[in-house]
């Protein structure tokens, strides 16, 4: 692409947004820039990691010990994440009202802490934990503070930091975790997330679909779209002629129901586009 067709694009974006009525889908690729990584963009590439299934993780008290180890020591540094320049964008968007509202597949919070309001969390959230006995959700800093006291002399060091929370740990720093179940019913306690083989629950993805259809436009910000739990609103918009811009390094499945894509950095692009 040419420097003249990719700033072509960018005014024809500037004035998508500036119409108003848009609604954001924002994926992994939004937070890479705050030091999070991704499944799918170029920074995935030295990585490795395969994602904790909800199957895997309900069916295997060992598989359950090996994601808590590591995710107690991943989860600081999610935590400790900040929003980049591109979820500021986001945020400063929303705040002039320029946005219908945000769907974001990401699970570290970085929008609202950016200050956006109007988010839907496809995916959940890490900084919740959900007990899948009782139903009953808590902060995750209550769990961090129940582990440290189940496990004052563990002195594993985090490795990578993998993309849903978690970070690598050798076989024997994980054998020795003590995991910790629901306060109030012995159960077992999940992150507040949806993992690979989880249904998003329905009222939330009906939710996404009337956000879509009452917006004028969709405006996917760094995701490949590989999966279907984000790809349906880009089809649901392109069934209604909304018309769909994509901002992603690299190519997603959506590109063909794209009005058109950019192939940018996410932080520095959206910041010009909010001047």
């Amino acid at each position: 692409m040419t420097q003249a067709v990719q700033d072509s694009r960018l005014a024809a974006l500037a004035s998508l947004i500036a119409a108003g009525g848009v609604v954001i889908l924002s994926g992994a690729g939004l937070s890479t820039e705050s030091g999070i990584p991704d499944y799918r963009g170029p920074t995935s590439l030295a990585r490795r990691a395969q994602p904790m299934t909800y199957q895997t993780f309900t069916g295997s008290a060992a598989a359950r010990q090996r994601y808590w180890a590591r995710s107690h020591l991943g989860w600081r540094q999610v935590a400790r994440a900040a929003p980049n320049l591109g979820h500021q964008a986001v945020a400063e968007l929303e705040r002039r009202g320029q946005l219908t509202g945000i769907i974001t597949q990401n699970v570290d919070g970085l929008h609202q802490a950016a200050g956006a309001r109007q988010v839907i969390e496809l995916h959940g959230s890490l900084s919740r934990v959900r007990c899948l006995g009782c139903g009953q959700r808590t902060a995750r800093t209550e769990l961090d503070q129940r582990l440290r006291a189940a496990n004052p002399d563990w002195d594993a060091l985090p490795g990578q930091l993998n993309p849903d929370g978690d970070a690598t740990l050798d076989a024997g720093a994980e054998a020795r975790f003590q995991v910790v179940d629901c306060t109030g019913c012995g159960g077992v306690l999940k992150p507040d997330v949806i993992f690979f083989g989880e249904n998003v629950p329905r009222p939330r993805v009906d939710s996404c679909y009337e956000l879509v259809s009452g917006s004028q436009a969709l405006v996917v910000l760094g995701s490949s779209l590989t999966v279907m739990s984000g790809y349906r609103f880009v089809r649901h918009a392109a069934r209604l002629d909304i018309p769909v811009v994509i901002i992603n390094q690299g190519p997603t499945r959506g590109d063909g129901e794209a009005l058109f894509t950019v192939d940018a950095s996410l932080g520095r692009t959206l910041s010009a586009l909010v001047g």
